[in-house]
């Protein structure tokens, strides 16, 4: 058999859609948080984006039992932790772009190029006006004294949020002190952990608690949607950046990974490169209340009022690696 049909029977066996000018992506946002820009990115280049969207860890299920078979090209989730773990279980792979490199932090991306943060959100402490004075607030650590008994809410261990904010602690203070604040921590909960970061919101609102831990994401979402009692919720409590005077406030990102298995390799890289342009920052920032990663694209309006604060610069690959150690701490301090 010839060279050259050999090369045409290979070519022939490859699936048609890896030569398409296409890419897909597998989202735990939901479409309307991001196909506008998908819908821009499709506008300049041609590239036609499709989009598979469902829950973060569904997804990562669904990309393991794929395999090489997959048809995502690239991966979307929030939380480095969520995305270290994909890493880990060989779902991604590296790229090398002077773009990405450049517009986004070395802090929020992996060292080895396996994913890329393009939005950060903070994980501060949420007070209710009138009940608790700014003043009396300091640091996540100080959160496990005794003064603040049956006056928390926070959600379940079982939450990646929770788990990176302690990897976080795991690294700044140790494990033997981060299981200590987390012994403290626990026995002053207003309630067991339920819901999402809105509930604890909500929950602080409605009495049943003084303060929340909750990402500025969501409390965004509550001020600028369109349902009235979740706004009124909102509007009940207030920010507080702790940690001002050491490492900073929590600060965690939404981001994005190229398959291993990706065909439209390329193609996923172009968009990738896209969603840290001028335009789709700012349009973040602005339609879905985050901040930017990229330097010099200026925050939405609404977050410019919650006022400047420092961050955590930590290396948000550190969480991944302290995950484990975490979900262990909290199983100890038991926290449900």
């Amino acid at each position: 058999m010839s060279a050259k049909i050999v090369l045409a029977l290979l070519i022939g066996s490859l699936s048609a859609s890896a030569f398409a000018n296409e890419v897909n992506v597998y989202s735990a946002r939901k479409e309307q948080l991001i196909k506008p820009l998908f819908d821009t990115f499709t506008a300049q280049t041609g590239i036609t984006v499709n989009l598979v969207t469902g829950k973060d860890d569904a997804l990562l299920e669904r990309l393991r039992l794929e395999g090489e078979n997959t048809p995502a090209d690239l991966l979307m989730t929030a939380d480095a932790g969520r995305l270290y773990r994909a890493m880990d279980m060989g779902l991604t792979q590296p790229v090398e772009s002077e773009t990405l490199q450049q517009d986004i932090p070395a802090h929020l991306r992996d060292p080895g190029g396996q994913w890329f943060g393009l939005t950060a959100r903070a994980r501060p402490i949420f007070y209710v006006k009138g009940k608790v004075q700014p003043e009396e607030l300091s640091t996540y650590e100080a959160l496990a004294d005794p003064k603040w008994k049956g006056r928390i809410c926070v959600r379940s261990s079982d939450n990646i949020y929770n788990q990176s904010l302690l990897g976080s602690m795991i690294a700044a203070d140790g494990a033997e002190k981060a299981q200590a604040w987390a012994d403290g921590f626990v026995k002053n909960f207003a309630r067991p952990p339920e819901g999402g970061d809105r509930d604890q919101i909500k929950a602080a609102a409605a009495g049943v608690c003084d303060l929340a831990i909750a990402n500025t994401y969501y409390y965004g979402q509550m001020l600028a949607g369109n349902d009235a009692a979740e706004k009124a919720a909102a509007e009940k409590v207030a920010i507080f950046w702790p940690n001002q005077d050491d490492r900073g406030t929590h600060l965690n990102i939404s981001g994005a990974a190229v398959t291993k298995a990706a065909q439209h390799r390329d193609n996923a890289v172009k968009l990738l490169e896209f969603l840290v342009s001028d335009e789709a920052q700012h349009w973040y920032a602005e339609a879905n209340q985050e901040y930017p990663v990229k330097p010099g694209v200026e925050p939405g309006e609404r977050l410019k009022g919650w006022g400047e604060f420092k961050a955590d610069s930590l290396n948000l690959s550190e969480l991944g690696r302290n995950n484990a150690e975490a979900v262990m701490i909290m199983d100890k301090a038991a926290w449900k």
